[in-house]
C-alpha cells in the first residue's frame, strides 16, 4: 500500500500551489469585499439621484472590474493544478470535493457573471431600480462563489459527512449536509468575507488618502473615506468575533496546529497566548530545550480561548507527538501504529475479496474498520512528521493578529477626523492611510498561510498527507511549470498594476 515517492517532486508541487494560491488571494478578498461597499455607493445614488456619488461608484466599480478580471485567470490556474499535480487526491475524494465546487460553478459564478454585465454596461440601458439589483447580485454572486469554495478548504481541515469505500480506496459523500454546515466551514466564511470586507475598506482609505494628500478629487475621497472607514470598522469588529470562533474550531479538531501558531511545545492548564516571542530555532519536539528565546505571555488566555475555561488543558506538540497518559492524549506514535494496522488490513482485505475467502476478508474488514480514523497516519515514518512547520505558523498567526488589532483604530481615527472635518488637515494619518491597504493584504495573506501551513503534513486532515495525494509527476515536471506560472504571474501583476495605477491617476472624472 505504501509506495515510493520523490519527496523533492512533492515539495515543488507544494511550493507551485502556494504560488498560485497566494497570488491569487492577492485578488479574492478585494473582489469579495468591494463588492458590497460598491453597492453601497450606488444605493446612495439610487435614493440621491447625485451624479457625483454616480462618478464615484463607477470609478471604484472599474477598479473591481479590473481585479475581477485577474483573480478569475489566477483562480482557473488554481483549480487545474488538482488534476495537474494532486491527480490522487481528486481521485480518492472528488466525490466530496468536487461536489462544492461544481456548484460554485454552476450557480454563484454564473450568478455573479450575469449581472457582471449589467452592472458595467447597463447605466442608462436598463432602469435604475434593476442596475441597483444587478449590482447587489454581484455582491450576492461573489461571497457565494466563496461560500462553495471554503467549504471545499473546511471539509480538508475537518472531514465530515464522509465514508472511506475499502473497495475503491476513495472517500465518499454521506452527507452533504454536513460537509456544507459543519462548525468549520461556518467560521472559516464568516472570518473569510469579514477580514475580505476589511481588506477592501482599506483599499478604498490607501487610494482616497492619496488623492487627498495630493489634494486631487476631495469631495469624492472624503465620502469614499466616510462608508469605508465605517465598513472597516464595523467588519474589524466581527472579524475579532469570528477569529476567536475560528481558534475554537481549531482548538477542537487540529489541536497540532494551535501548538504550532502558539509555540507550545508542552501542554498546561491555563496556557497563556503569547503576546510577544522569539522561537528557540533549534527546539525540536522530544528536547529538553526552551521554545522561546524570549516571551510575554496573557496567563489563561489560551486556555479561555481553546476551551472556554481559564484552567482547561491545552495539548503541546510533544503531547501530540508522544501522547499524554495523564490528560488521556493519543500520540502520533500510537496512531502511525493503528495506521499502519489499517492499512494492513486494507491489503489483506482485498486480496481475500479477490481470492474469494468472504470469512477472511470480512475479519480483515473489520479490524480495519477498527482502525480507519488513523488511516493517514499510517503513511507516517515518524511521529514527529505530525508537526507542522513551527516557525511559519507562529510567526504569520502573530503578524495577522497584531495588524488585526491595529485596524479598527485606524477605522476610528478616520472617522473621528472625518466628523470633525479635519482630515485634510492630519497629513499623517493619510500618510498612514495610503499603506494600509498593503498592511491588510499581509495580515490577509498571513491568515492564509496560517490556515494551510499549519495543517500540514496533511492534505485531509488525519486521513490525507500530501505525500499521497500527489501526482507521479518527476521533479523536472513540476520545477517547470513552477517556474512558467512564476513568470505568467509576474507579468499579470505587472500589467494588473499598471491598469489599475493609471486608472487612479486618471481619476473618477474620465469615467
Amino acid at each position: 500500500m505504501i509506495e515510493s515517492f520523490d519527496l523533492s517532486m512533492v515539495n515543488w508541487a507544494r511550493a507551485q500551489f502556494a504560488l498560485t494560491a497566494m497570488y491569487h488571494w492577492i485578488f479574492v478578498p478585494l473582489t469579495l469585499g468591494i463588492t458590497w461597499i460598491i453597492a453601497f455607493y450606488h444605493s446612495i445614488y439610487f435614493k440621491t439621484g447625485s451624479e457625483e456619488w454616480k462618478q464615484l461608484t463607477q470609478f471604484w466599480m472599474k477598479l473591481f472590474g479590473i481585479n475581477f478580471a485577474i483573480g478569475v485567470a489566477t483562480g482557473i490556474i488554481l483549480e487545474f493544478q488538482f488534476g495537474t499535480n494532486w491527480s490522487n487526491y481528486s481521485w480518492m475524494v472528488g466525490d466530496i470535493f468536487g461536489a462544492p465546487l461544481a456548484i460554485e460553478g454552476i450557480i454563484a459564478f454564473f450568478l455573479e457573471a450575469t449581472f457582471f454585465a449589467v452592472m458595467f454596461f447597463g447605466w442608462d440601458r436598463v432602469s435604475k431600480r434593476f442596475h441597483l439589483f444587478s449590482t447587489w447580485m454581484v455582491a450576492i454572486g461573489s461571497n457565494l462563489s466563496a461560500v462553495w469554495i471554503l467549504v471545499a478548504n473546511a471539509w480538508m481541515q475537518h472531514p465530515v459527512g464522509q465514508a472511506f469505500n475499502p473497495d475503491t480506496a476513495r472517500f465518499e459523500m454521506q452527507n452533504f449536509f454536513d460537509v456544507a454546515f459543519s462548525p468549520v466551514a461556518v467560521s472559516k466564511f464568516t472570518h473569510t468575507t469579514s477580514s475580505s470586507m476589511l481588506l477592501a475598506s482599506f483599499f478604498i482609505i490607501s487610494i482616497s488618502s492619496w488623492y487627498l494628500l495630493k489634494g486631487r478629487h476631495i469631495k469624492m475621497a472624503k465620502r469614499s473615506i466616510v462608508v469605508a472607514a465605517l465598513f472597516g470598522l464595523l467588519s474589524s469588529g466581527f472579524v475579532i468575533f469570528t477569529g476567536d470562533e475560528a481558534a475554537y474550531e481549531v482548538a477542537q479538531h487540529q489541536p497540532m496546529k494551535l501548538a504550532a501558531i502558539e509555540g507550545l511545545y508542552a501542554g498546561e492548564r491555563g496556557a497563556g497566548v503569547v503576546a510577544v516571542g522569539m522561537l528557540n530555532s533549534d527546539k525540536k519536539p522530544g528536547d529538553k530545550q526552551d521554545a522561546f528565546n524570549f516571551e510575554v505571555r496573557i496567563p489563561g488566555l489560551l486556555s479561555l480561548l481553546a476551551n472556554r475555561s481559564f484552567d482547561s488543558f491545552v495539548p503541546g506538540i510533544d503531547d501530540l507527538v508522544y501522547g499524554n497518559e495523564k490528560e488521556n492524549i493519543m500520540g502520533a506514535t500510537q496512531k502511525i501504529e493503528q495506521g499502519k494496522i489499517a492499512l494492513a488490513s486494507l491489503d489483506t482485505y482485498k486480496a481475500e475479496k479477490k481470492n474469494g475467502s468472504a470469512a477472511a476478508a470480512e475479519k480483515a474488514l473489520t479490524v480495519f474498520n477498527e482502525n480507519k480514523d488513523y488511516l493517514g497516519y499510517g503513511f507516517l515514518t515518524q511521529p514527529e512528521e505530525a508537526v507542522p512547520p513551527v516557525g511559519i505558523s507562529f510567526y504569520t498567526f502573530h503578524i495577522m493578529v497584531v495588524l488585526g488589532s491595529l485596524f479598527p483604530l485606524v477605522c476610528l481615527a478616520f472617522l473621528y477626523f472625518s466628523m470633525k472635518d479635519v482630515l485634510q488637515e492630519k497629513k499623517w494619518l493619510l500618510g498612514l492611510g495610503t499603506i494600509t491597504f498593503f498592511l491588510s493584504l499581509i495580515a490577509s495573506q498571513a491568515g492564509w498561510v496560517v490556515a494551510e501551513v499549519g495543517r500540514q503534513p496533511w492534505t485531509i486532515q488525519n486521513l490525507l498527507p500530501v505525500t499521497v495525494a500527489r501526482t507521479n509527476l518527476t521533479t523536472g515536471t513540476v520545477q517547470t511549470t513552477f517556474f512558467m506560472f512564476f513568470v505568467l504571474f509576474a507579468i499579470l501583476l505587472i500589467a494588473g498594476i499598471r491598469i489599475m495605477d493609471k486608472q487612479i491617476s486618471i481619476g473618477p472624472e474620465e469615467n
